[in-house]
C-alpha cells in the first residue's frame, strides 16, 4: 500500500512568509523606536533651555542600514557627549589645578572662541590686569581698575583725570560649583524600551493585513 500525503496550504511556505513579516514588524518597531527618542532627547534639551544647536547633536542610526532583520537594532547618541552628560547628571565641577573656577561675570563678556572667557584671555583683549580681591563671607573675586561701555563690560579707562572710572568685578572665585541637573534622559529612554513590544506587534499586524 502506497500512502501520498498533500499539506494545503504550503506550511513551509507560510514559515517563511512569517519570518519575513516579523523582520519587517522588527525592523520598522525598531526605526519608530530610535526616530522617537531621539525627538524626545531633542525636545527635552531645547526645553531646558540648552539651544537648539545642542538638541541637534543628538543623532540616530538604524540597523542593519538597509533590508530587514529580526535582530534590528536603532542607535541614538550625542555628537557632544561630554555637555549632555554633564547637564543629564548634574555632576560637581573642581577646578583642574584645586584651587579657583572662575565664574566670568557681566562686565567680563564673551570668549572670542566660544564658551567662558577666562581670566588669561580677559587680560590679553582687554589690556587690563586683574587683581585678587578676598571675601571671607562670599566668593572671592577678581576686579579691574577701568571704565564700564555701554554693554556693560570693563575696558581701559581713557580719562586723565580718572572720570568714570570703576573697580568692576571680572570672574567669582569659587573652589567648585554643582550643575544642576536639566536633562533625564534615562526616562526617554525607558520609554522607548518599552514601546518596542508593542510596536513589532502593531507592525506585524498591519503586514499580515
Amino acid at each position: 500500500m502506497k500512502l501520498k500525503l498533500d499539506i494545503d496550504p504550503d506550511i513551509v511556505a507560510m514559515m517563511e512568509a512569517e519570518v519575513a513579516a516579523g523582520e519587517k514588524a522588527v525592523t520598522a518597531a525598531m526605526r519608530e523606536a530610535g526616530t522617537g527618542l531621539k525627538a524626545a532627547w531633542r525636545g527635552q534639551i531645547a526645553q531646558a533651555g540648552l539651544g537648539r544647536r545642542l538638541a541637534n547633536s543628538i543623532r540616530s542610526q538604524n540597523f542593519p542600514r538597509s533590508g530587514e532583520s529580526l535582530d534590528a537594532a536603532a542607535l541614538v547618541w550625542s555628537k557632544a557627549p561630554v555637555i549632555i552628560g554633564a547637564h543629564d547628571t548634574g555632576p560637581l565641577i573642581r577646578s583642574k589645578n584645586g584651587v579657583w573656577l572662575a565664574i566670568p561675570l557681566p562686565a567680563a563678556g564673551k570668549s572670542t572662541r566660544g564658551g567662558r572667557i577666562t581670566p588669561l584671555e580677559w587680560e590679553r583683549r582687554r589690556g587690563l590686569r586683574l587683581r585678587f580681591v578676598y571675601r571671607r563671607t562670599g566668593p572671592s573675586l577678581l576686579v579691574a581698575e577701568g571704565r564700564l561701555n555701554t554693554k556693560g563690560q570693563a575696558v581701559v579707562s581713557r580719562s586723565k583725570t580718572g572720570r568714570g572710572k570703576v573697580t568692576a568685578p571680572i570672574f567669582l572665585l569659587v573652589p567648585q560649583v554643582k550643575l544642576p541637573k536639566r536633562l533625564d534622559l534615562d526616562r526617554d529612554a525607558a520609554r522607548a524600551l518599552d514601546s518596542v513590544p508593542g510596536l513589532i506587534v502593531a507592525n506585524w499586524v498591519d503586514e499580515r493585513l
